[in-house]
């Protein structure tokens, strides 16, 4: 068939009556719709089908799956594997928001976080947002910036997204609008390829309050990914954007599959894949992955 749902619920949480009920809901509408393939033992299952878009399917499995802690994700069969994948890091491969953290460290945490969650929903421009938190922390000692990396955690299932698709042969890279000290940190820690972001300035042991120009925001975090899968000869159409921030929307929509991550609410209703509940394997299981393929866990 020439369409897939996919459900992914986190591990455990997904049973076989779930997909009986996003069957009946396509059979409904006059679909065709195929045996149930499991990706993961009552985690994540492929259901085929034909007869209805991947939009009109997503629609009715949703409704069908009000209240149920399962992410769907409908989808044209051809193609799924992608061939790049271009991921934000901050509350995407890592937990947290770093520059929040770093705030922290000056005690201001709530001060600058406030600012985060607005630029982050869409409702500040981010490079302004940017250079105002990063203004705030002018004369930090750099060594803050050591204490949050300590403290910083992966997001479950980074170290298996990029292991694995990286041994598929797909070029990795981190693109954020956080800085350079945690994602080099991250990128290596995690495995991508290369990594792309901001530089914080500093002198004489401390924050000077500014970040090197030009800051890669929204625009550029869509012309990077132009510009990678132009420097592999690959059509977006067979690449992966995942983020979760409003910065992150146009890489997101222009990607093959673009997956909002337990994302910002203007993030989540733009995007035509989102993923709520389960961890970052859900992006493999989107891809038609088995667990047992599964690198790097």
């Amino acid at each position: 068939m020439d369409h897939v749902l996919t459900l992914i619920a986190p591990r455990g949480g997904l049973s076989a009556a779930m997909l009986h009920r996003a069957r009946e809901a396509l059979a409904a509408l006059g679909a065709a719709a195929g045996t149930p393939d499991w990706l993961a033992p009552e985690e994540a299952a492929d259901l085929p089908f034909a007869g209805l878009s991947p939009d009109q399917a997503d629609a009715a499995a949703r409704a069908a799956l009000t209240g149920e802690a399962v992410d769907i994700i409908a989808q044209d069969t051809a193609g799924r594997r992608k061939r790049m994948l271009i991921a934000d890091m901050d509350s995407t491969i890592v937990t947290t928001e770093t520059l929040d953290e770093l705030a922290g460290q000056a005690g201001i945490k709530d001060r600058i976080a406030a600012i985060t969650k607005r630029a982050m929903n869409g409702e500040l421009d981010f490079e302004g947002a940017l250079r105002e938190r990063v203004g705030m922390l002018k004369g930090l000692e750099v060594a803050a910036l050591e204490r949050t990396w300590e403290e910083t955690e992966l997001m479950p299932g980074a170290r298996e997204l990029v292991a694995t698709m990286r041994a598929a042969g797909a070029r990795c890279a981190l693109v954020s609008g956080g800085f350079t000290y945690f994602t080099g940190r991250v990128a290596a820690l995690v495995g991508f390829h290369e990594h792309h972001s901001n530089t914080l300035l500093e002198a004489e042991g401390r924050l000077t309050g500014h970040v090197a120009e030009p800051i890669l925001g929204r625009n550029a975090k869509l012309a990077t990914l132009k510009r990678l899968a132009a420097e592999d000869g690959l059509a977006l159409a067979e690449t992966l954007a995942v983020g979760d921030g409003a910065n992150d929307l146009d890489m997101i929509k222009a990607a093959g599959l673009g997956v909002a991550f337990r994302a910002k609410p203007v993030v989540a209703a733009a995007a035509r894949a989102r993923v709520d509940h389960g961890d970052l394997r859900a992006l493999l299981f989107a891809q038609g992955y088995r667990a047992a393929e599964f690198a790097g866990s």
